[in-house]
């Protein structure tokens, strides 16, 4: 299913430094669930919880994930840089030159690389890292729930459409059913009366007496044909996964691979009305039902 939630979500990236963090979530329609991310070095440490959030609230669809975030002016109006620094850890890594070099005084004074390499004096550590982890969690959390309400709407629509193929599928069997005896005993009396007739003319010409024991197990044989041309357990069996996709839909939730597995089932019977069917109105029920169920699988693929 298709969807799109975005959130942002104000981070403190120093002394009176500010950041904006923006988190889009995009999911196109796809059978299984397909997450992509990219987001900043800043909150590489969240990927993982973010991929447990998605996996928690979404099943299928192909899922990216992007986030951005932009500097923001600081209260009096100016612009800060992204990297601050800990005056109070420079203050004592300065005390602490100092204090070496009273003992040796040929020492080399600390270069500017060295100072920001010592731990804490940037302050982006630990404490920075952990800032951006909550950042792009809670940003994130809201823009799936954004996601989730588009995706509802969209199901609540495809629901609607799933539900009328099922009403018209269940008005077909409902049609054909009733009349299966009459087209079973009409194709019997069909048979029989061709077979009577194919063997009373051979008779004739042959001038053999007509075998009535020959006839009648030929008319045996021909119920017993007809018992494996009745579609009434089929059409029963339609019905049955008829409704049980029906309420599945009304259920909501997760649903599209039981109905996927009922798809699969409603073409199965479709396939057997077809193969056996000795009557126009059976073909062309099947083939009917055989296009719902195509037109059906399609919008199956796009839920949940």
């Amino acid at each position: 299913m298709t969807g799109y939630g975005s959130a942002s979500h104000p981070i403190t990236i120093g002394q009176g430094s500010f950041a904006n963090l923006q988190v889009e979530i995009r999911a196109v329609n796809s059978r299984f669930l397909d997450l992509s991310f990219r987001i900043p070095d800043e909150c590489k440490s969240a990927e993982g919880a973010l991929r447990e959030l998605l996996n928690k609230h979404l099943k299928r669809g192909k899922v990216e994930v992007r986030a951005a975030w932009r500097q923001s002016s600081s209260e009096h109006g100016h612009s800060q840089s992204a990297i601050a620094i800990d005056l109070a850890k420079l203050r004592a890594l300065k005390d602490a030159q100092n204090a070496i070099r009273e003992q040796f005084p040929s020492a080399e004074e600390l270069r500017i690389a060295d100072i920001l390499r010592y731990p804490g004096v940037v302050a982006d550590s630990d404490t920075a890292e952990d800032q951006w982890h909550g950042a792009i969690l809670k940003a994130g959390e809201e823009a799936l729930q954004q996601l989730l309400q588009s995706r509802q709407a969209e199901g609540q629509a495809l629901a609607k459409v799933l539900t009328n193929a099922l009403d018209a599928m269940q008005g077909m069997v409902t049609k054909l059913e009733p009349r299966i005896p009459e087209i079973v005993t009409l194709y019997q009396n069909k048979l029989v009366a061709r077979i009577e007739e194919a063997l009373g003319v051979h008779a004739t010409q042959a001038n053999i007496p007509f075998n009535t024991e020959l006839l009648e197990r030929i008319r045996q044989e021909v119920v017993l044909y007809a018992v494996r041309i009745d579609v009434a357990e089929e059409l029963a069996r339609l019905k049955t996964h008829i409704q049980v996709a029906r309420t599945a839909i009304a259920e909501g939730g997760a649903v599209g691979k039981r109905l996927d597995f009922l798809i699969q089932e409603l073409n199965r019977e479709a396939n057997t009305l077809g193969s056996k069917s000795v009557h126009e109105d059976c073909t062309n029920t099947a083939l009917e039902l055989k296009l719902l169920i195509e037109q059906m699988r399609e919008q199956v693929q796009n839920l949940e």
